[in-house]
């Protein structure tokens, strides 16, 4: 047996580590045992199922007790997809009807009410920009900078105050009736992601984990899978 620090063959036993017989190199002092166990962790196979579930409306301690795999963990690997993904993909064609929305959700407490604003092509399906924030037009700005260059013919929303400060005039059409795509992707945002659900448990702890939590969902619902942490 040798030192594994110095290659010295010195070595006496040195009691037990978990069970394990520990030795000690009397040259250098190194301490070490016989065969370590492999190096625990996750197969890319186990990480894609746990955030296939939490992409399919399973909250982080839901897939603990399905998977056995601490929800701490499942955040980890949920954050670091999140940091790698766009926002949203660029549109395979130009939009020429835009529509806008707001859906609301918590963060922090259910004290504290955020917005998910939302910009679609009318006649296509996916979201294709949005923001987090307040209800107010600094929080909008940035979407209509990213929708704006779309040039549509007009663009269809409810009749909140904040879009007529950017849309121009004539472009707008304030309709419910014809806002069927936008409110029906926001639909699907509540549908698969357990932190957006109706009268809910679950809901974000912050901002930035509920931007990763929609980046994941709108990469999923594009490709219908989900890439997997490192």
């Amino acid at each position: 047996m040798q030192c594994p620090e110095c290659g010295a063959t010195h070595i006496r036993k040195n009691g037990k580590k978990k069970g394990k017989q520990n030795h000690i190199c009397v040259a250098c002092g190194r301490q070490f045992i016989d065969q370590y166990d492999p190096p625990r962790g996750y197969c890319d196979e186990f990480k894609r199922e746990c955030l296939r579930m939490y992409v399919n409306q399973s909250g982080f301690r839901s897939i603990e007790r399905v998977k056995g795999v601490h929800h701490t963990t499942v955040i980890t690997w949920v954050k670091a997809v999140g940091e790698l993904l766009p926002d949203a993909y660029d549109p395979e064609t130009v939009p020429e009807v835009g529509e806008l929305d707001e859906l609301q959700t918590f963060v922090g407490s259910k004290k504290n009410k955020v917005w998910i604003w939302t910009a679609v092509n009318h006649f296509t399906q996916g979201i294709l920009a949005w923001v987090v924030g307040d209800r107010s037009a600094e929080t909008f700005a940035p979407l209509w900078a990213i929708v704006s260059l779309w040039n549509c013919f007009f663009y269809i929303s409810d009749g909140y105050a904040v879009y007529p400060q950017f849309i121009p005039d004539g472009d707008q059409i304030v309709s419910k009736t014809d806002m069927t795509r936008v409110e029906g992707e926001n639909t699907r945002l509540r549908h698969y992601l357990a932190r957006l659900t109706r009268k809910t448990l679950c809901y974000s702890k912050s901002v930035d984990m509920l931007k990763h939590s929609i980046r994941l969902l709108l990469h999923y619902l594009k490709f219908n899978d989900v890439p997997v942490p490192a």
